[in-house]
């Protein structure tokens, strides 16, 4: 009897679902009782994460002192627990945190000991949003919705310099969200005294709440130890909404007043082509964003002829692969609760990507950019277990190259379910909706649509996470199955990490305003690690082994088309530095011609196939140090020739004000003719100088000869007031050949937060 392989994964796919139901939430009607059991012993030895926030009678000077009588009655926070090197053990330093608020702030106050470090202290910048991880900073993580999966953290470091960000599935931050809130610090010979102000205008809540999840964080890099108030497992990320305490407020928490701010911009700009006759050309541009508060958990983003011309620009890739490039979010009105709408399916199955939305296609598949008129987005929450989204954005028609207005509606739903997981259902829509002479001339169909359900695994303790979704797309004349499913199941332990994943997106599956690079494939994708951790005595912090297993094949199961087998080995040290070991065999069978330089020569004919092997190593040393760097090498074969990689990142920190560093790739690819031969280089000398917490100045130089382009970016942004920039960006290409300008730009943005 034949039995369809598709069937088989099929029938696996609903065997996990049942599985995680039966087992991983239930555990078990055999062993429930002895969890039960368990955690009654467990909660007993613990100490209680459960403190009383009273409400202020008086006042707090935001100084970074905590010398107000204010301070004196609140309860103290402390015993630090470390989560690294040496999980489990008290915090080499005492921290000490208080909290206290009123009807308009959340504040917070922190006393962080040194000994006599103080004058020690690592700090990348004094450029806003920096990375946690590098720097000494204390963090506060909130979780105002109690549902162990979306929350905000602020933090600061010992030179006042602010970062805040959202925390969505349970643990991911995204640093790019920008509000106001204000803070101050001080520096003592054996400490550092922080006093946050948090406005409960910047934080999404329900009205009435008596409690809220948090953590406090603490980063002490000059000395490798991360601590934090409610113990967090070494394995488990410390933004993990999984582990924390709770706050009690005094009194419930009443709606915030009025909560409208407007934020108007004004730009100048000029731009000229060189390799046309065109001389500079430019103009004046205004529009606004504007974001209201419905509710304390539910706000309305609106946005008129929003400019983007000031965002920072995308560090170029070298493509040596048959697909598309995935390149991140960075325009801020689309940032906000972005998992509402972005986070559907998988990285690489994406039904809803942001970035499309601005781009125009012309009828030979040229992309310009495409001007955005106006748009909406509601987001937030329907009380403690419920989150919504809902977007549209209209852009404009572009009749110099054929290409309609665009209409694009986003909605999402999500439900929690469980303890920390969710269901979520979404719906996305394209439709031209200008000039039907430029519909008939557009490739693109009159409209695309793409509706699917993901149900979103998270376990109490986080040991299991997990993603099982199902998406069908729908658009004219539409041919072939047009539906993608995958399941993704995780465990996560001290010592071993686990990992399943499958994926099939149908040769009909249409998702134009997601990101899906490759349809008509089946993916299997198992993955082991196995962790050693080292002794207090030790310089070695880890160890790490791991083995992942990676198999494409065609939609029908019969052709496998990549393969992919890798070891990979890594050792941790201490002292921030690193090593990794890489060995791994390959093999693609060509469903299409293709040229693996990707320069225009010779390709490589539908139906051949390749099987090789590479290795490789990196060394990351010490990341503290004022002079940093890392470097990469590997060589073996790439399809019918040979590939050597070096790669190459120096850093040096002129504390705490910036950062000069150089990034070098090196591709040397070698093919028997007629195939191309070709040294693929991408260098990028990147300056960044913080000449205060408020003025900041990048210049960022690329140079890659793949494109046969040089581009210079260079920004500068003085933050007047919070939230309220100037913006000076200057671009040009070059030809790398003889260093003629192919175009150059200048622009002038102004921008102002106006709270209403």
């Amino acid at each position: 009897m034949d039995i369809n392989p598709a069937s088989i994964y099929r029938l696996i796919f609903v065997l996990l679902l049942a599985l995680y139901g039966g087992v991983a939430q239930a555990g078990g009607d055999k062993k429930e009782k002895e969890k039960e059991a368990s955690e009654k012993r467990r909660d007993k030895q613990e100490k209680v994460l459960d403190v009383q926030v009273l409400k202020m009678l008086g006042t707090i000077m935001l100084d970074g002192q905590l010398d107000e009588a204010e301070w004196q009655g609140a309860e103290m926070m402390g015993d630090f627990i470390q989560q690294m090197p040496n999980e489990g053990l008290p915090a080499s330093q005492p921290t000490e945190v208080y909290v206290k608020y009123d009807e308009d702030f959340m504040y917070v106050g922190a006393v962080l000991y040194t000994g006599n470090q103080s004058g020690d202290y690592v700090i990348t910048s004094l450029r806003r949003d920096f990375n946690f991880d590098e720097n000494d900073a204390f963090a506060i993580l909130l979780g105002p919705y109690d549902d162990g999966t979306n929350g905000f953290i602020f933090a600061v470091n010992p030179y006042n310099v602010q970062m805040e960000g959202l925390i969505n599935n349970g643990e991911r931050v995204s640093q790019v969200w920008d509000n106001k809130w204000y803070s101050a610090v001080t520096r003592y010979d054996d400490r550092w005294e922080v006093e946050m102000a948090i406005p409960f205008k910047t934080l999404r809540y329900s009205e009435g709440a008596t409690y809220w999840k948090a953590n406090f964080i603490r980063n002490d890099r000059k000395t490798f130890e991360r601590s934090t108030w409610a113990p967090v497992p070494v394995n488990q990320r410390y933004t993990s909404l999984a582990f924390t305490g709770d706050l009690n407020w005094e009194q419930p928490l009443r709606k915030p007043g009025t909560n409208i701010a407007v934020i108007p911009y004004i730009a100048a700009n000029t731009s000229r082509d060189f390799r046309t006759d065109q001389h500079y050309a430019g103009g004046m541009d205004a529009g606004f964003d504007a974001k209201i508060a419905l509710s304390p958990s539910m706000n309305l983003d609106l946005t008129f002829n929003p400019d983007f011309s000031t965002v920072e620009v995308d560090q170029q890739q070298t493509n040596l692969n048959r697909f598309e490039l995935f390149f991140p979010e960075r325009r801020q009105f689309f940032l906000e609760n972005e998992d509402l709408f972005g986070d559907f399916g998988f990285r690489q199955i994406r039904p809803f990507f942001s970035r499309r939305i601005g781009i125009a296609t012309d009828s030979i598949g040229r992309s310009t950019n495409n001007r955005i008129l106006y748009g909406a987005r509601l987001n937030g929450n329907l009380g403690d277990n419920t989150r919504l989204g809902v977007m549209n954005m209209q852009t404009a028609e572009e009749e110099g190259i054929g290409f309609p207005g665009q209409n694009f509606t986003v909605a999402s739903v999500q439900r929690k379910v469980f303890s920390r997981s969710n269901i979520g259902a979404i719906f996305v829509n394209r439709m031209n909706t200008t000039n039907p002479e430029l519909d008939r001339s557009n490739p693109r169909p009159a409209f695309n649509r793409v509706a699917g359900l993901d149900y979103n695994l998270a376990s109490k303790d986080n040991k299991w996470t997990g993603k099982f979704f199902y998406h069908q797309s729908f658009s004219p004349d539409q041919q072939g199955d047009a539906r993608a499913h995958g399941s993704y199941l995780g465990y996560n332990t001290k010592n071993w990490t686990i990992h399943w994943n499958h994926e099939y997106v149908g040769e009909g599956f249409n998702a134009e305003t997601g990101f899906v690079p490759r349809r008509g494939y089946w993916r299997l994708e198992p993955f082991v690690r196995y962790r050693v951790l080292h002794g207090q005595s030790s310089k070695i912090f880890q160890q790490t082994f791991q083995v992942m297993y990676d198999l494409y094949t065609d939609d029908d199961f019969g052709q496998k088309t990549d393969e992919k087998v890798s070891f990979v080995y890594r050792l941790y040290f201490k002292n921030t530095s690193s090593f990794q070991a890489r060995v791994f065999n390959e093999y693609v069978y060509l469903f299409a011609p293709f040229d693996p330089t990707r320069t225009g020569g010779e390709r490589l004919v539908t139906g051949s196939d390749f099987r090789f092997t590479r290795y490789g190593a990196t060394y990351t040393s010490d990341r503290r140090a004022l002079f940093n760097y890392s470097i990469s090498a590997y060589n073996g074969g790439f399809f019918n020739g040979t590939r050597t990689y070096f790669n190459a990142f120096l850093n040096y920190r002129f504390q705490p004000y910036g950062n000069v560093s150089l990034a070098a790739e090196h591709n040397i690819l070698r093919f028997p003719a007629p195939y191309n031969s070709a040294d693929l280089w991408l260098i990028g000398p990147r300056v960044e100088m913080a000449f205060t917490d408020k003025v900041f100045l990048s210049t960022f130089v690329q140079y890659n000869n793949q494109i046969d382009n040089i581009n210079v970016n260079t920004r500068f942004q003085w933050r007047f007031k919070p939230v309220s920039d100037l913006f000076i960006v200057y671009t040009d290409n070059y030809s790398p050949e003889n260093m003629l300008v192919k175009n150059r730009a200048l622009v002038l943005k102004l921008t102002y937060w106006l709270n209403v």
